[in-house]
């Protein structure tokens, strides 16, 4: 079979930018997943038939074109500057299909700071999964398209063993790759930087007076989408730092994340965040702080008002995409100005009971609009019974201002999905593959590809938590 050829594209930017590196082949790596459907997007043929791409994939060889290198960026972490960081685990081999492929977890680089370069099996798993989760809801991602187990043994808080997953994007280009730059007064080179971007990514913002300034409010634009879409399915990245923000707004770097359960807009994902940073209700505002640290990296190329200015349209672009996906959630064709006082009530009374995100949303769609009528398995996940009849009163008087549409219901369950990928689900299949067994990664796969349809083959995976659920916890440790 002849080989898969991977082409260059971040490496023509020159050694300023990176450092080639080795990388580092696990030992006896078996084969945990594949993403068949992601493979055949890049032009892959009959690729679990090619050996050679296999090894490619999992670290252990690299074939013609592949060139692996660990790119260089800074940033702010925990609101604090970090300096230097860089791809400390993870290897660019080169783009396929126009796709940047990389590996996570296939040894030490330059930036490692005295890490191992390794990443471990759980959390590889549970990046696998998510990504692949995040895109079938329909939310800007990296993609994962290989996951390789190892039984070497690696130290966090204990003893676990080593895994590599390949992940693809058309760009992992970060906040904090700007930043690594404007902070080493090496203009020149952020201007390089810049330019490779806009002509990779945001062709368009050429033809603008200012084309960083036109890249820096076209990036404002799809973090403001990215985080309202994440808000709306209750998901909590856990580690908003700016070297964790995608330039193309994509979520990027699935470590310390959750969906919501019960919801809380408090709810910190991450045990790591003492200080509750990066909670649920607080990634909106954060989303604007590392676009102020964008915007300071592009100064030398930007005007300062008219950076400023770009940022204070920031809340406003939030607001006009948040509010778009809750009326999709709520049923509604067209939004009212009264439409935020309904939410801002159904969202207190979610808060003091700890109604199931996602449970609520996908059971209204078959909210019965009929005066008097009970909603009662509405109801039922309310500890304020009476506080829901009156919000379900308001919910039914505004559903009767837009008359009764066809199909409301329908068009509710392709916006509010049954399935996402909850902790004690992603730890089930942990487990498993701890013990060698990976089906329940494959049947998670293949459930979460399809979060909106109904599949009543896989209903228990869309109930609540076990009461164990409540004892997991995911940290940065990885």
């Amino acid at each position: 079979m002849p080989e898969q050829r991977f082409h260059s594209g971040f490496h023509q930017l020159g050694p300023a930018f990176f450092s080639p590196v080795q990388a580092q082949p696990l030992q006896s790596p078996v084969l945990a997943a594949f993403n068949n459907t992601l493979a055949s997007e890049l032009g892959l043929a009959r690729p679990l038939d090619d050996a050679a791409l296999l090894d490619t994939l999992a670290g252990s060889a690299v074939q013609s074109g592949a060139t692996p290198i660990a790119t260089v960026y800074s940033g702010h972490q925990f609101g604090v500057w970090a300096g230097q960081l860089g791809d400390g685990r993870a290897l660019l081999l080169g783009e396929l299909a126009g796709q940047e492929v990389q590996l996570k977890g296939a040894g030490q680089t330059p930036y490692s700071r005295m890490g191992d370069g390794r990443a471990v099996l759980r959390s590889s798993i549970r990046e696998y999964l998510c990504s692949e989760a995040m895109h079938g809801l329909g939310i800007p991602t990296t993609r994962a398209l290989a996951l390789f187990a190892s039984a070497e043994v690696v130290w966090r808080e204990t003893a676990e063993t080593a895994a590599v997953v390949t992940r693809v994007a058309p760009s992992f280009l970060r906040f904090g790759h700007f930043e690594h730059f404007y902070y080493r007064n090496q203009h020149e080179t952020l201007r390089q930087l810049a330019d490779y971007a806009i002509d990779r990514y945001f062709p368009d913002s050429r033809a603008a007076d200012n084309c960083y300034q036109a890249m820096l409010e076209e990036v404002i634009g799809r973090t403001a989408g990215l985080i309202a879409d994440w808000q709306a399915v209750g998901f909590c990245h856990g580690v908003m730092n700016s070297d964790n923000m995608s330039l193309l707004g994509l979520t990027l770097d699935y470590g310390p994340f959750g969906f919501l359960d019960g919801f809380d807009a408090g709810h910190i994902c991450n045990h790591s965040d003492h200080s509750g940073r990066y909670a649920y209700g607080a990634q909106p505002e954060i989303g604007l702080w590392n676009l102020h640290c964008l915007a300071q990296a592009l100064l030398p190329l930007l005007d300062r008002d008219a950076a400023v200015e770009a940022l204070k349209r920031y809340q406003g672009l939030f607001e006009a995409a948040l509010t778009e996906r809750f009326r999709r959630k709520l049923g509604l064709r067209s939004s009212m100005n009264d439409d935020w006082r309904l939410l801002t009530n159904l969202f207190e009374l979610m808060q003091a009971s700890r109604t199931d995100w996602t449970i609520f949303w996908r059971q209204l769609a078959d909210f019965d609009a009929t005066p008097g009528a009970s909603n009662s398995h509405l109801r039922d996940l309310f500890i304020d019974r009476a506080g829901f009849d009156r919000w379900a009163d308001d919910y039914r008087q505004r559903l009767g201002a837009e008359g009764k549409p066809a199909g409301r219901s329908a068009a509710m369950r392709s916006v509010n999905p049954k399935y996402i990928l909850r902790n004690h689900l992603a730890e089930v299949a942990i487990r498993q593959a701890q013990q060698g067994d990976f089906a329940e990664i494959h049947r998670l796969q293949a459930l979460l590809a399809r979060p909106f349809d109904e599949q009543p083959e896989h209903h228990a995976y869309a109930g609540t938590p076990p009461d164990w659920a409540g004892s997991l916890s995911v940290s940065c440790s990885s």
